[in-house]
């Protein structure tokens, strides 16, 4: 089965952020899960590189906005690595490839008679590049998302029909009640098409900065048709030799709120008018807080994720967001909260257990498992998971599903107090013959070790595969997550997961003048 995820093209006016990386990271856990279910995965992130606020930057500096986007793209592409980013192509809607691709499918619209010609006049961000309904204006005609004065323009453009389409979108939500989640960013997208839609500008005159207008070449496309076909146009040419838009459409979607309007409005209404099938779901996060204030360069307060990964390696920063900040929420994050779940949960909680289940098994039995049946106990904690953390992930609830899994890590914890394999160990000196105690329990630790480690791949894509390979057991096929579907049947030496020393030299990962 074909599957696309996405990122947000992020804007190249600055350098990246921990707020970036979230997103990065979300929609890697998606596109590692869907490998493990065997899906022909596509997973596009990329940079928007079009519009005014590049322009802007790029003359305060005395460049060209080619030269701007041409040193902060590879930033973002670097971000990949360190953040242990499986994707799959690295879309920028420079690229000559893209801008071709949008001038045909807008000339589509445009045939399509969804495109008019007019005049308008509105309250406009130059750092959202958008135009704001009357709703979306703050007190004293300020932008709520990035707080500075709107500005007052008029401008000859050419329109989209976006009224032509209330009410396909409105039967689009009710058809699809979880096409958008969580349900407050959906009901927030609904209220806006209740309210009435407008049509909306398609181009603009006043800058040359973007695609042209094929039609008209005194004019661009706004940037954002030009950013959200990104999604369409990479599948002809993202993967060498293969055109994957009929296999691998619609995408899943992974975004921010401050762009809801555009995903979850403009962008199907936008398909719908090219005869394309709309995105099959967008998954909506929230901000990342610092100091109750979401995390922008404007603002001073970001955390640097190559400095944090640094200090406390790519699984920890994966785990710590999505552990700490519940996706389609808001919430704080900071560095000392990344070191305590990192020493709590990671060291203590997965590390040790990892640890001292292996060491037992080479202690016990030379480093071999006996073949008998896994306790039932543990079994029985276990039946269902798999299928679960499946559903919680296809809805998009990434930190719930994290949540399930991690309460089975905490279960066999308690399994190995309860049990006692040391006390079992000291009574086989009495009694050689029966083994068959410390057997069970050696056999049931081994393999729930091993299948948390491939449940929880998506979210510690490093430490899991190292875990894997001390169990002689390196598949990571999700049919064979359930306890007993290895069988583990030898183990090596494990060095430790989750070092303690590690983050303790951490002052780089925080605030500071360089940060993000």
């Amino acid at each position: 089965m074909g599957y696309e995820v996405t990122t947000p093209i992020f804007y190249v006016n600055a350098a990246p952020h921990l707020g970036h990386a979230y997103s990065t990271i979300v929609a890697d856990v998606l596109a590692r899960h869907r490998r493990q279910r065997g899906d022909d995965v596509f997973f596009l992130t990329g940079t928007d590189e079009h519009g005014e606020p590049v322009a802007n930057v790029a003359a305060e500096r005395g460049i060209t906005p080619q030269e701007l986007v041409d040193e902060n793209a590879p930033k973002f592409a670097a971000m990949r690595e360190p953040l242990e980013s499986s994707s799959d192509y690295f879309v920028r809607t420079s690229d000559e490839r893209h801008k071709a691709a949008v001038q045909e499918l807008l000339t589509r619209v445009k045939d399509n008679g969804h495109v008019y010609e007019d005049d308008y006049e509105g309250w406009y961000c130059p750092k959202c590049a958008d135009f704001k309904t009357d709703s979306e204006i703050g007190e004293g005609n300020t932008c709520p998302i990035h707080g500075i004065d709107l500005l007052r323009e008029r401008e000859r453009n050419w329109f989209f029909r976006l009224s032509a389409f209330q009410e396909p979108l409105e039967r689009l939500f009710a058809e699809r009640p979880d096409w958008v989640v969580p349900a407050v960013r959906r009901n927030e997208a609904l209220a806006f098409i209740k309210g009435g839609l407008q049509d909306v500008s398609l181009s603009r005159a006043a800058i040359s900065w973007g695609v042209p207008v094929p039609w008209d070449p005194e004019h661009v496309f706004y940037v954002w048709w030009d950013a959200l076909l990104n999604y369409r146009t990479a599948l002809a040419f993202g993967r060498e030799g293969e055109d994957l838009t009929d296999s691998h459409w619609p995408p899943v979607h992974v975004i921010g709120k401050d762009i809801l309007k555009f995903h979850a409005i403009y962008w199907p209404a936008l398909l719908m008018a090219a005869g394309i099938e709309v995105p099959r779901r967008l998954l909506v996060g929230g901000f990342l807080l610092v100091d109750g204030a979401k995390m922008s360069k404007s603002r001073g307060n970001v955390l640097d994720p190559f400095a944090a990964v640094e200090a406390f390696g790519a699984d920890a920063v994966r785990f710590y967001l999505l552990r700490e900040v519940a996706f389609g929420s808001d919430g704080s994050v900071s560095i000392d909260g990344l070191r305590a779940r990192y020493e709590t949960e990671l060291a203590n909680d997965l590390g040790n257990l990892a640890s001292r289940s292996l060491a037992m098994v080479r202690r016990y039995r030379d480093g071999r498992i006996p073949d008998v049946a896994v306790d039932a106990e543990i079994a029985d904690a276990f039946a269902g998971l798999p299928d679960t953390v499946t559903t919680m992930l296809d809805e998009g609830r990434i930190s719930q599903a994290l949540d399930e899994i991690w309460q089975r890590v905490r279960r066999l914890n308690r399994y190995v107090e309860e049990r006692a394999p040391w006390t079992l160990a000291k009574a086989e000196k009495d009694a050689p013959d029966d083994t068959a105690a410390l057997d069970t329990v050696l056999r049931t630790l081994t393999e729930g070790v091993r299948s948390v480690a491939v449940l929880l791949h998506p979210w510690l894509p490093a430490s899991t595969v190292r875990l894997l390979e001390a169990l002689d057991a390196p598949s990571l096929v999700w049919d064979d997550a359930l306890p007993g579907g290895g069988p583990v049947t030898t183990v090596g030496d494990l060095p430790p997961l989750f070092p303690k020393d590690r983050g303790v030299d951490d002052g780089a990962a925080g605030r500071g003048a360089d940060a993000g």
